[in-house]
């Protein structure tokens, strides 16, 4: 995924084994690199291919701010930093970019965990936009909790599109799972309302309530789903988007944040993912873990997502 930054990493070798040369010929202090056979890295030798490393970023849809933050990571790893004279270079600055990666994804929430451990019923409210997955990804974390040995209940609050209470039932028909729905026009706030009633009094464990998607711009609607948030009082709000959309996923993620407080976030159609830029930026930017991604359209098609093998899919060749 990351084949640019790859390429700059082994331009950024080739740079720093040039500049190490160079000191090999002056005076005393090169005498003492060549007699030890190391080198130390300093600030001035990583100013330019660090540079190229965050435009790399950046090529690979990773927000500037969060790239600059990834880079000073990186920096701050590799200053100071005594290699063997022909130790490869580019893999020590691939592993220190690695792990700048992966304390962006050092969270401690763990999605099971919290399912287990939680008083029952669960009430977990999805958000997001049009058209990025939301209802389908429901459908999935409700045939993941029912193969875990959980009850659902799938709640339709997108109230708006008669498509959607179509679509939503006929995922509870094949999951063989409660719908809770209204009217063409009704309250989502009372939908969702109405299935957590329903399952304390039915004892299901997790109410999954759907919501109209909405533009982070619209004001009304997002107005909207902050009532939704206030009357149906949910334990979890779970953000979705499309891994695919790159600075405009980051945006809608800090705009819903901002708006509800989003708890985690879902990212759908991560197997078509070139870049892997989406999800560091919008980790970085709500500071808040990502707890699946969508691979496909069947119900099966929901990983849990693991930070460590996301990296190394990056940097996959």
């Amino acid at each position: 995924m990351f084949e640019k930054l790859r390429n700059k990493i082994r331009g950024f070798e080739s740079d720093v084994e040039e500049k190490t040369k160079k000191k090999a010929s002056l005076g005393e202090k090169a005498k003492k690199f060549v007699k030890e056979r190391k080198v130390i890295l300093e600030e001035e030798d990583l100013e330019k291919p660090l540079s190229e490393l965050k435009l790399g970023l950046v090529e690979s849809d990773v927000d500037y701010d969060v790239a600059e933050k990834i880079i000073e990571e990186v920096k701050e790893e590799l200053v100071g930093k005594e290699i063997k004279w022909r130790k490869d270079v580019g893999e020590i600055v691939e592993k220190a970019l690695k792990d700048a990666l992966l304390k962006i994804f050092d969270f401690q929430f763990n999605f099971d965990s919290y399912i287990q451990s939680k008083e029952k019923p669960i009430n977990i409210l999805f958000v997001g936009t049009n058209g990025v997955g939301k209802t389908t990804t429901i459908a999935k974390v409700s045939k993941y909790l029912m193969e875990n040995n959980y009850s659902t209940v799938l709640a339709c609050g997108d109230t708006f599109r008669a498509g959607a209470t179509k679509q939503i039932s006929e995922h509870g028909e094949s999951l063989d799972t409660k719908v809770i729905k209204h009217e063409k026009g009704g309250d989502p706030a009372a939908v969702i309302y109405d299935a957590v009633e329903f399952a304390e009094a039915n004892n299901k464990d997790v109410v999954l309530g759907d919501t109209a998607g909405r533009m982070h711009t619209d004001i009304n609607l997002m107005d909207q789903i902050k009532k939704i948030k206030r009357v149906t009082n949910p334990d979890l709000v779970i953000f979705v988007d499309e891994a695919v959309a790159g600075s405009d996923a980051v945006e809608r993620a800090k705009e819903f944040h901002k708006a509800v407080n989003i708890d985690a976030v879902v990212l759908t159609k991560i197997d078509a993912d070139v870049s892997g830029g989406s999800a560091i930026s919008i980790t970085y930017e709500v500071q808040k873990p990502i707890i699946f991604v969508g691979t496909g359209q069947t119900y099966s098609d929901l990983k849990k997502f693991d930070s460590e093998w996301f990296v190394n899919q990056l940097f996959k060749e």
